[in-house]
């Protein structure tokens, strides 16, 4: 069998500490638990991590991105502003759909390093990280459309995470399709409520 470097052994155990957070739960999750899911040594933890609290940032750090992928990679530079609005929200949403537990997982890693004081910073960068990731996204969707939001940037990315997150937990929680799409529905003709031309 050939040597995993230390970078590829990292990678192992950041997929592996996911599974089993989700299998098992932030709170039980053991660093045993996790080298015995990614099939290495318990030494290979303690090469690759100097503290579980490490981990945990380097698996936060892991969701953000599969997570908040820019969705307006799936727009079109021209496009009418209603099909740039539904098509980045339409991305964006069949992304949770696709990966329901690793987005409940999301919000169990937040509480969880809230409660703990030396990862508190952790779940503040987490979120600050999406701030930033929803702002870009709503400039990006107004530079493909032609438009500008007459919403203040920040005040427009902390309502859009708002809005997201909470058709998130809420779509988490009961499953049901046909609401989190009409609702989705209704944030995007808020969005289009708040757009217009760009200014020449």
């Amino acid at each position: 069998m050939s040597r995993r470097s230390a970078e590829e052994r990292r990678e192992e155990l950041i997929e592996a500490a996911i599974r089993v957070m989700i299998r098992d739960g932030v709170a039980r999750t053991t660093t045993r638990a996790i080298v015995g899911e990614a099939g290495l040594p318990l030494g290979a933890f303690h090469y690759c991590f100097r503290s579980k609290e490490e981990l945990l940032q380097s698996v936060i750090e892991r969701i953000m991105v599969r997570a908040l992928a820019p969705a307006v990679a799936s727009a079109v530079a021209g496009a009418p502003v209603a099909t740039v609005v539904h098509t980045t929200l339409g991305a964006y949403w069949e992304r949770i759909r696709q990966a329901p537990d690793e987005h409940l997982l999301t919000y169990e890693l937040t509480q969880y390093a809230l409660r703990q004081p030396e990862l508190a910073e952790l779940a503040r960068r987490q979120y600050r990280h999406y701030l930033d990731v929803s702002q870009s996204s709503l400039e990006t969707m107004a530079e493909l459309a032609g438009i500008e939001w007459t919403v203040p940037a920040p005040v427009l990315a902390r309502f859009a995470l708002g809005v997201l997150d909470g058709l998130t937990l809420t779509w988490l929680l009961d499953r049901d399709d046909a609401l989190a799409d009409a609702a989705l529905a209704q944030y995007a003709d808020y969005l289009l409520s708040v757009a217009r031309p760009r200014e020449p």
